[in-house]
């Protein structure tokens, strides 16, 4: 579905949204006070200004009582094929999230990927698949990276593990294209980028990567995810103990400018290694 159409679609979701709650007698807070959101939350939802979580419409069909209409719309609109099924909903989430912040234990988080990056990601996961499939994803993991080039676009903190810095996913010359690339956007204030250095040893988030979100006015969320699938919870004890965890990484890392300067020398070891292969 294209992206004028999508939205399309979900402006018809919240005027639907907006019709069959004022059908029902509930005001915007009222409504959200039953489905656990605040009022302006709803707003949001009918203005289709955010979307909302599964959770959340399968709640409101059940004070509604409209049989699954807004679960079964959400599921059709959230269905992205370029995305894993358990990815789709967190793409939804980051565009309207005011800060972002993310653990990597392996992998550049994909908001910062370049092609060249991207598209071998893409090819050790799927090393089958057609060319066109490839360009597709890549395509699709760039788009999601414009929300940082955006005049609104939310704070984006990242905390890279050193393994980042050393695996030469692409081969040394894109390695090091990709380092600097994270360093740039780190220059440009776009993202505040932290290292965790191999001497750290032990740390709070050694089973996977982890990305907190924040909201102007919606709860917090959390998403984890290993190799094959992700798990994306609103749950308020469960996101405290996510933030804490990462506040713990944080805590651990090195400071922005030593993690620059760390990423920059490993970038020039990787062109170092790019010129005499």
């Amino acid at each position: 579905m294209a992206n004028g159409a999508r939205q399309a679609a979900w402006e018809f979701f919240g005027a639907e949204l907006k019709r069959r709650r004022e059908n029902a007698g509930f005001t915007q807070a009222a409504l959200g006070a039953r489905v656990f959101v605040s009022g302006g939350y709803i707003g949001q939802f009918e203005q289709a200004i955010r979307k909302p979580q599964l959770d959340v419409a399968q709640r409101i069909d059940e004070i509604l009582q409209t049989e699954g209409f807004f679960e079964r719309t959400w599921r059709k609109l959230i269905d992205d094929g370029r995305y894993a099924d358990y990815f789709a909903e967190v793409v939804e989430l980051e565009r309207t999230a005011t800060k972002i912040c993310e653990f990597a234990p392996t992998l550049v988080p994909g908001l910062l990927q370049t092609a060249d990056y991207a598209s071998a990601v893409t090819l050790a996961n799927n090393p089958f698949v057609a060319t066109e499939y490839v360009a597709e994803t890549v395509a699709a993991r760039l788009e999601r990276a414009r929300i940082l080039a955006d005049a609104a676009r939310p704070e984006y903190w990242v905390v890279l593990h050193e393994n980042v810095l050393r695996i030469p996913v692409g081969g040394a010359a894109a390695m090091a294209q990709q380092l600097a690339h994270v360093a740039g956007m780190a220059q440009e204030r776009r993202a505040l980028v932290q290292v965790l250095p191999y001497a750290q040893g032990a740390h709070t988030a050694m089973l996977g990567a982890l990305k907190l979100m924040e909201f102007d006015d919606a709860p917090p969320t959390a998403y984890t995810e290993t190799s094959f699938s992700g798990t994306l919870v609103d749950n308020p004890a469960v996101v405290k103990r996510a933030q804490r965890a990462y506040d713990l990484l944080r805590a651990a890392a090195l400071s922005p400018s030593a993690s620059l300067a760390l990423i920059e020398s490993a970038a020039e070891d990787h062109r170092r290694c790019a010129s005499t292969t």
